[in-house]
């Protein structure tokens, strides 16, 4: 039987670790099929609080993890299988450990960024490929860019981007866009974009240390041909990590967990989650961390059942 288990270790799930385990809460980390989050597949993270030189994304998740560690928190490396929350205390199947007990339940497992899944991309992320223009943008200063997609999210990441690169080029397979139409107005009204339509990505190029370009099929013609650039955003979307959960956990049409405003609490008493898992708006490693703290004061508020603690005196 433990008091509570956190599944995930990236920035909420490491974030609400320390704080329980500072509260001598002895909290079980479960960490998942990429530890340390989608951070460790970047390299040098320059936005968050307290490193002015800026941090590595994998000494980053690194050192958040020592410092869980130090308080007492226990770490496990294995994914969950499935969950039974039907009723307290909740049973978690972990790989290699096989049923767990327990008595709260923090979800930390975030979301997973959608890809091309061509040849080149998984071997050039954080050197070139990237899923996030606010991460990575200021990397492309005066350089050649490419945003491949066609939703909202594509075209707020192409103008986000004019702000640094001299040309933001987006491709996208179809001649029709999927944004609304005041994003594709704002898109089309920027002279720094470029566009390649019905255009479908077929590889991308690299020299060996970074990329060059991307390699594109004209659906109509069959002809290839080769975009140059300096940088590649995939902006297809994101899959929040929830399948496990078997929807026994209240999610959003997106799959995204629904909280309680203002607060980590699900639907259900005792789960609560935070990060990426239930943000489908900032998406930011600061923001994560916020609400694995808070998920943190929540889980501690109900497993002592008290609801007028004060946080700032205990921790």
């Amino acid at each position: 039987m433990r008091k509570v288990m956190i599944l995930g270790t990236g920035p909420a799930g490491l974030t609400a670790a320390i704080y329980l385990a500072r509260a001598n809460m002895n909290p079980l980390v479960i960490e998942g099929l990429q530890p340390g989050g989608q951070l460790t597949m970047t390299t040098e993270v320059e936005n968050f609080p307290g490193f002015p030189e800026g941090i590595l994304g994998q000494e980053l998740m690194d050192n958040m993890r020592k410092q869980a560690e130090r308080f007492g928190a226990e770490f496990k490396n294995g994914w969950v299988e499935r969950v039974d929350l039907s009723q307290r205390p909740f049973k978690v199947t972990v790989t290699g450990m096989g049923e767990v007990e327990t008595e709260a339940i923090i979800i930390a497992t975030g979301a997973s960024a959608k890809l091309l899944g061509i040849p080149g991309e998984k071997e050039n992320m954080g050197s070139g490929v990237s899923t996030c223009a606010t991460c990575d943008g200021f990397f492309y200063r005066g350089k050649k860019v490419i945003v491949v997609g066609g939703g909202d999210s594509a075209m707020e990441e192409a103008n986000f981007l004019t702000k640094f690169a001299t040309e933001v080029r987006i491709v996208h397979r179809r001649n029709e866009l999927r944004a609304s139409k005041i994003m594709q107005d704002r898109a089309k009204d920027n002279e720094k974009i470029t566009w390649s339509l019905n255009k479908t990505p077929v590889e991308v190029i690299s020299d060996g240390n970074k990329v060059t370009g991307l390699k594109v099929r004209d659906n109509e013609t069959g002809q290839e041909e080769v975009l140059e650039a300096d940088g590649i955003f995939v902006a297809i979307g994101h899959r929040p990590n929830t399948e496990f959960l078997n929807g026994q956990v209240e999610t959003d049409e997106m799959g995204y967990i629904v909280v309680k405003p203002g607060t980590t609490e699900t639907n259900i008493p005792g789960v609560f989650a935070c990060g990426d898992v239930q943000d489908h708006k900032y998406r930011q490693a600061i923001t994560a961390a916020g609400t694995g703290c808070m998920a943190a004061l929540d889980c501690e508020r109900f497993l002592e059942g008290s609801a007028t603690h004060d946080w700032s005196k205990s921790l």
